[in-house]
């Protein structure tokens, strides 16, 4: 088996112009699947990462965003009030009410509007919140029209830097800071006074309310209590939870689109691999005779043809996931059908994406040579010969 090892090496090197072009192919082949892959892991990672596993959120009954809830002044009374919520050293509810509206601001590289989510906070949801770090300018002053931006906001609106002026529900608000989100949701939204953002969009009602409710139990006890009420229907949720299944219809149809795309391109290069390594038997006939007269079976003769295109393969397959990787240095934004909101995120590449595209790269390299290799076997030793 060494020597039908050998004698595939040797022949990948001595055919390298149709061996790269080959290779060439499924490593285009793998980018893309790697490329999909990395894609959907993204936006998972980027909503997921957003939700704290000890916070829970409150939301109208039938809302499936914070977007589209509504909870009035009384409901969120009533739901910062529970005994399960965690107290802070003063003795106040770690509890944050929230307010969520989408506003239509001009991108910096095309001056098209992006709808942008706009998010209206109290002083408690940096608390419930510490991945968010404040990194350029300062914090908004309680009870002013003062905003702050995430990262992404800044890079990608206009009039989002620290002392402009963007303008929305018919006013200006001044930024006066840009914070850092490590990467999650937030990155993409705009935060100010919740009262303000209130009387300025003329609301008068609350679109969820965050809560630090630490362990099982306590979060099972307010959950229940809170949806077993009489007087309002609410659904609780972790955090983590919702943010999850923010993510669970874009990330499918990226997956399902992409490898709809991947599978189709793999059967070229399958074709491509497949012709390859019928050249490869042609121009090789004599030796294939010879390799049977010396003893070898069909079986190492077919083994060492499978082994020819698995490496073939498995060239390209690292070709392509490297190149893929090099996705990782992008940053996209695109609209979340969940909210309809702009949302930047990253590729990511994980371990288990790697194993999977060199795999896949390896079935095609193995279903490219799998009847030029059964060919070959079934070569006679005598016709072989005599075709040197």
């Amino acid at each position: 088996m060494t020597v039908l090892f050998t004698y595939c090496l040797r022949s990948i090197r001595s055919r390298k112009i149709t061996t790269g072009l080959t290779a060439g192919g499924m490593a285009l082949v793998t980018f893309v699947f790697v490329a999909v892959l990395m894609l959907a892991e993204g936006l998972e990672r980027t909503l997921t990462e957003t939700g704290h596993p000890e916070n829970a959120i409150a939301l109208r009954g039938s809302a499936e965003t914070e977007v589209s809830s509504v909870i009035s002044r009384g409901e969120a009374s009533i739901i910062e009030n529970q005994p399960q919520i965690e107290r802070d050293p003063a003795g106040e509810p770690v509890v944050a009410k929230e307010t969520l509206v989408l506003v239509a601001l001009p991108k910096v590289e095309s001056g098209a509007l992006a709808h942008v989510t706009v998010r209206g906070v109290g002083p408690q949801s940096f608390a419930l919140r510490p991945q968010v770090k404040l990194v350029a300018g300062r914090m908004f002053r309680p009870g002013s029209r003062e905003i702050i931006v995430g990262s992404s906001i800044a890079r990608r609106i206009e009039s989002c830097g620290v002392g402009s002026q963007p303008q929305f529900a018919l006013s200006r608000w001044m930024v006066v800071g840009i914070f850092d989100a490590a990467n999650t949701a937030f990155d993409s939204e705009i935060w100010g006074d919740v009262d303000q953002l209130m009387s300025a969009f003329r609301r008068n009602s609350y679109s969820a309310i965050l809560a630090r409710v630490p362990g099982r139990d306590d979060f099972q006890e307010f959950s229940a209590q809170l949806q077993s009420d009489p007087r309002f229907t609410i659904q609780v949720k972790r955090e983590l939870e919702f943010y999850q299944s923010q993510s669970e219809m874009m990330a499918k149809f990226i997956r399902i689109l992409g490898m709809g795309m991947t599978i189709f391109f793999s059967l070229g290069a399958i074709l491509g691999a497949m012709v390859t390594m019928y050249a490869a038997v042609a121009n090789r006939t004599a030796e294939i005779g010879a390799l049977r007269a010396l003893g070898f079976t069909r079986a190492d003769i077919l083994s060492a043809f499978l082994v020819e295109s698995l490496m073939i393969g498995v060239i390209g397959g690292l070709v392509g996931l490297v190149c893929g990787s090099l996705l990782q240095l992008l940053t996209i934004s695109t609209l979340n059908w969940q909210t309809f909101s702009e949302l930047a995120f990253g590729f990511k590449l994980t371990p288990q994406i790697s194993a999977y595209s060199l795999a896949f790269a390896a079935v095609m390299g193995f279903f490219g040579g799998l009847l030029p290799a059964w060919r070959a076997a079934r070569l006679k030793i005598v016709e072989a010969l005599r075709a040197s």
